[in-house]
């Protein structure tokens, strides 16, 4: 098995990448190129690629998606912390390695593997590639982001920290419309989500769903521009750019959705979604002004009607925020893993890792108790 570093994603060709990422968005070979290409991935903004790719005679036998990395930006597991106390004991934290999906807190695979190969033996083989990479440039650490099952087990059994958060999805349970989803509802948290829907319809708003190889230049311009001044007026510089949006609607088309929400014909905000076979990822958001309760329903109620009608099992709308609970999603956990090669480092972090898991767990059952189905309303409901 030979072992190599990419530095594009264009190196390897599509197909092979492609047959190992299957229909996971973010990992398709399209989604990392347009980053690359764009120029939104680069050495300028901080993510270096350094693809880890295993080779035999048939080709692409395995591959993760890795950087080296100057900061922790972009990330959405927080180390920062960790950081600091590198520097005050003396250690350079930077560069360091992360295995993820660039700007993308959406759990999937990261440890890819053909499948007429054994997995868990090249799940370890990655794992050992990417500590042998940090051992060879001498680097602090490594981190792989928002595991799958399988990543996670293998992260474990080589030793890895894990590490755990809370973040709020949706899972279809079944209903046969977005009324059936509501009446699981305790009855004020009903009325709560049909006002909220019912003052976006009063504001003369109204929702077209379009996919990525149904949109204009136009479009695909005002989509960035609502995103990019979104980002602006909360005090961000967007990580993404216009080409990134222009080569992403039309490579990944069907799998890159947009809902446009226009008010007298005119496009006033726009969420955009990815999707693979069974889930919803909701990603981006922007709107020219505050409307009352827009963003509610552009992120989450339109999402919700979209899995509904498409038979999806699951929407997970980004990071943050217990607003969500109100409106249906549910706690779970997302994992990651981290492997620090300073040893009095790694024993504090993993000290520190166990005092945060703690709280994440009590966490994530407080949320569970504030959910607004009603006792006994979270059984599937006949289609």
């Amino acid at each position: 098995m030979q072992v190599r570093l990419l530095t594009r994603v264009s190196d390897i060709p599509a197909a092979q990448w492609n047959s190992l990422a299957g229909d996971y968005p973010f990992l398709r070979h399209e989604f990392l190129s347009a980053m690359e290409d764009s120029g939104s991935v680069s050495a300028r903004s901080g993510w270096i690629p350094r693809h880890l790719v295993l080779l035999d005679q048939h080709g692409l036998a395995g591959a993760a998606p890795l950087y080296e990395k100057a900061h922790s930006w972009g990330e959405f597991v927080f180390d920062f912390a960790w950081a600091r106390a590198a520097e005050q004991a003396g250690m350079d934290y930077y560069p360091k390695l992360v295995c993820a999906v660039p700007f993308t807190p959406a759990t999937g695979p990261r440890l890819l593997c053909r499948a007429d190969l054994a997995a868990a033996p090249l799940r370890l083989a990655l794992l050992r590639a990417i500590r042998e990479r940090l051992a060879a440039k001498a680097l602090s650490s490594a981190h792989a982001l928002f595991l799958d099952a399988p990543a996670r087990a293998a992260c474990e059994q080589d030793g890895w920290l894990l590490r755990r958060d809370c973040h709020f999805q949706w899972r279809n349970r079944g209903y046969r419309d977005f009324d059936d989803f509501l009446d699981g509802f305790s009855a004020d948290k009903r009325k709560k989500a049909r006002r909220e829907r019912r003052r976006v319809a009063e504001q003369g708003i109204e929702f077209r769903t379009l996919r990525g190889d149904e949109l204009s230049e136009e479009l695909i311009e005002r989509v960035f521009r609502l995103h990019e001044v979104t980002f602006l007026r909360h005090g961000h510089t967007p990580y993404l750019n216009r080409a990134f949006f222009q080569r992403i609607a039309r490579s990944l088309a069907a799998s890159f959705l947009v809902k446009l929400a226009l008010r007298a014909g005119e496009v006033v905000a726009v969420a955009v979604f990815f999707r693979s076979a069974d889930t919803l990822y909701g990603r981006y958001w922007g709107a020219d002004a505050d409307y009352h309760s827009l963003h509610f329903e552009a992120c989450y109620y339109q999402g919700i009607d979209y899995c509904i009608d498409n038979g999806l099992a699951a929407f997970e709308p980004g990071t943050q925020g217990e607003h969500k609970i109100a409106r249906g999603f549910e706690p779970v956990l997302t994992w990651s893993a981290h492997w620090i090669t300073d040893l009095a480092l790694r024993r504090a972090i993993s000290a520190y890792l166990a005092r945060e898991g703690q709280a994440i767990d009590a966490y994530a059952t407080e949320a569970d108790a504030h959910a607004p189905f009603r006792k006994g309303e979270l059984t599937p409901t006949p289609r």
